[in-house]
C-alpha cells in the first residue's frame, strides 16, 4: 500500500522538483551579482542582463512553447527544457566572460520556458478528482516558496563556496529530475495538427529584447546615442509588426480578440506591474546590502526575506477570505500596497543599516500575497473556457516582462542619479531612493488603472481541482 502511494506522487514530485529549480532561479543570482561583477570584470548594465536574459527568454517563449507542447507532447518538450535547463546551468557556472554568462542565462531561459509552459499540463493529465486538487496545491505552493528559497540558497552557495555554485546545484537536481520524468509521467496526447506561430513569437523576442537592450543601453551611453536611438527604433517597429502578424495568423501566439475583454487587460497590467514595482529593484538593494554595508551573501539573502515571509503569511492567512473580494480590490490595492512598499524603502539614506528595508520589503511583500495567488485564475476567467489556457500563459508571459523591463528600467534611473563610475555611499543610495520611488509609482498608477478596469461586481473565481493547463 505504501508503495503504490509512493508511486502515485512520484509525478508531482518531478514536477515540483523541476519548478522549484527553474523558478529559484529568478532570484537565485540576486545576492551573488556583486561577487559575479568582480570575478567577471562587469558593470551594472552587465548585471542587468544576467537577470533580463533569462527574464526575457521565459517571457518570449512561454506561450509559443505551450502549442510546440501540445503539438509534439507535453512529456517529451519537458524532458527537453530539463536537458537545456541543466546544460545551460553547467554552462552558467563555467563562464569565464559576462557575455557567455548572459548568453548561458537566455538558454537556461529557454529550458524553464519549455518546463513552466508544460508541468501544468502533466500534472493535469496524470491525476483526477480529489488527487488533483493535492498535486496543484503542491505545486502552487512550491512555486510561492521559490523567491524566499532562491535569496537564501543563493547566499549560503555564494558565501561558502562561489556564486558558480547557484548554478551548478542545478546538475544534481535535473539528474534526479530526468529519470524520474521518464519513469514517472505516461505518454502525453499529442495534437498534430497545432499550428506553431513561429513569426509572431520571433516579432515579440526581437521587440521584447530590443526594447530591453535600448533601455539599458540610454542609461549607460544617453538617450541620444546612434545604438540606443536605432535599437529603440527597431524594438518599435518589431512590436508593430508582432501585432500585424497576430491579427493576420491563422494559429496566433496571442490571439488579439482575447484582448477586448477587460478583466483579461487589467490582469495583465496587474501582472507586469507587480514584477516590475515588487522585484525589479531586488538586484540594486542586493548590490547596497553588499557592496555598501559589506554583508556577506548569505546576510545579504536572509536580509531579503522579510518580503518572502509576509507574502507567504498573508497569502496563507487570508487566502479563502479574499474570494470575497472584486479583484479591483486584490489586484489593483494589491498593487497599490506594493507602491506604497516601495516608496517606503526611500527612507533608506546614507547612514541606514540593513534594517531600514524592513518596513517596505514587509509592505511589499503584503501586497504581493494579497494579489500574486488570484492573479492567474482571474486572466482565466475573464476569457472564454476554450481560451483560458492561452489567458494563463499570457499572464505568466507579462510577469516575466515586467522582471525584464523593471530591471532595465530601474537600473537606468538608478544610473541617471547616482552618476558614472562607482559611486559612493551617498550617490548609491540616491540613486537607489529614486529607483524604487520609481518602482512605487509604477506600483501606484497601475494599481489605479486595474482598479478602474474591473467592475465592482467582479470577484475572484474559486480555485478548482481541475484548473486549464497553461499553453
Amino acid at each position: 500500500m505504501r508503495l503504490s502511494r509512493f508511486k502515485k506522487w512520484l509525478p508531482l514530485f518531478a514536477a515540483c522538483l523541476g519548478t522549484l529549480m527553474l523558478l529559484i532561479d529568478v532570484t537565485i543570482v540576486n545576492v551573488a551579482l556583486p561577487d559575479i561583477a568582480v570575478d567577471l570584470g562587469t558593470g551594472l548594465s552587465g548585471l542587468q542582463w544576467v537577470v533580463d536574459g533569462y527574464a526575457l527568454a521565459l517571457a518570449a517563449l512561454l506561450l509559443v512553447l505551450g502549442s510546440i507542447a501540445d503539438k509534439v507532447g507535453a512529456k517529451p518538450t519537458y524532458l527537453v527544457g530539463l536537458v537545456l535547463f541543466a546544460a545551460a546551468s553547467l554552462a552558467c557556472g563555467i563562464a569565464q566572460s559576462s557575455e557567455v554568462l548572459v548568453a548561458a542565462r537566455a538558454a537556461q531561459g529557454i529550458g524553464g520556458a519549455a518546463m513552466l509552459a508544460t508541468t501544468l499540463s502533466l500534472l493535469h493529465a496524470t491525476y483526477t478528482g480529489r488527487d488533483r486538487g493535492v498535486a496543484f496545491g503542491a505545486w502552487g505552493a512550491v512555486a510561492g516558496a521559490s523567491a524566499g528559497i532562491g535569496v537564501v540558497l543563493g547566499g549560503v552557495l555564494t558565501d561558502l563556496l562561489s556564486w558558480r555554485w547557484i548554478f551548478f546545484v542545478n546538475l544534481p537536481i535535473a539528474a534526479i529530475t530526468i529519470p524520474l520524468t521518464v519513469i514517472a509521467f505516461g505518454p502525453s496526447p499529442r495534437r498534430a495538427d497545432r499550428k506553431i506561430d513561429l513569426p509572431g513569437m520571433a516579432a515579440f523576442a526581437l521587440a521584447a529584447t530590443a526594447i530591453t537592450y535600448g533601455i539599458i543601453r540610454g542609461g549607460e551611453h544617453g538617450w541620444t546615442d546612434t545604438r540606443t536611438v536605432s535599437t529603440l527604433i527597431l524594438g518599435a517597429v518589431a512590436l508593430i509588426a508582432f501585432l500585424a502578424i497576430e491579427s493576420r495568423s491563422a494559429a496566433p501566439m496571442l490571439p488579439l480578440p482575447l484582448l477586448r475583454h477587460t478583466g483579461l487587460v487589467a490582469t495583465l497590467i496587474g501582472a507586469l506591474g507587480m514584477s516590475f514595482a515588487a522585484f525589479a529593484a531586488s538586484p540594486l538593494i542586493s548590490l547596497w546590502l553588499q557592496q555598501q554595508l559589506h554583508l556577506s551573501p548569505l546576510r545579504a539573502g536572509l536580509s531579503l526575506l522579510p518580503m518572502s515571509i509576509s507574502a507567504f503569511l498573508v497569502s496563507g492567512v487570508f487566502g479563502r477570505q479574499l474570494h470575497d473580494l472584486s479583484p479591483r480590490w486584490s489586484i489593483g490595492g494589491g498593487l497599490v500596497t506594493i507602491g506604497v512598499g516601495s516608496g517606503l524603502l526611500t527612507l533608506i539614506d546614507a547612514g541606514s543599516s540593513w534594517t531600514a528595508s524592513i518596513p517596505g520589503l514587509l509592505v511589499i511583500g503584503a501586497g504581493v500575497g494579497v494579489m500574486a495567488p488570484p492573479l492567474v485564475a482571474v486572466g482565466m476567467a475573464a476569457v472564454p473556457p476554450q481560451q483560458s489556457g492561452t489567458a494563463a500563459g499570457a499572464v505568466n508571459t507579462a510577469r516575466q516582462l515586467g522582471l525584464a523591463l523593471g530591471v532595465a528600467v530601474l537600473g537606468t534611473v538608478f544610473r541617471s542619479a547616482a552618476g558614472d563610475g562607482r559611486p559612493t555611499l551617498s550617490h548609491f543610495v540616491t540613486g537607489l531612493d529614486s529607483a524604487v520611488a520609481a518602482a512605487g509609482a509604477v506600483g501606484i498608477v497601475c494599481g489605479v488603472v486595474v482598479f478602474t478596469l474591473f467592475r465592482s461586481h467582479e470577484r475572484i473565481p474559486e480555485p478548482t481541482a481541475e484548473p486549464v493547463p497553461v499553453g
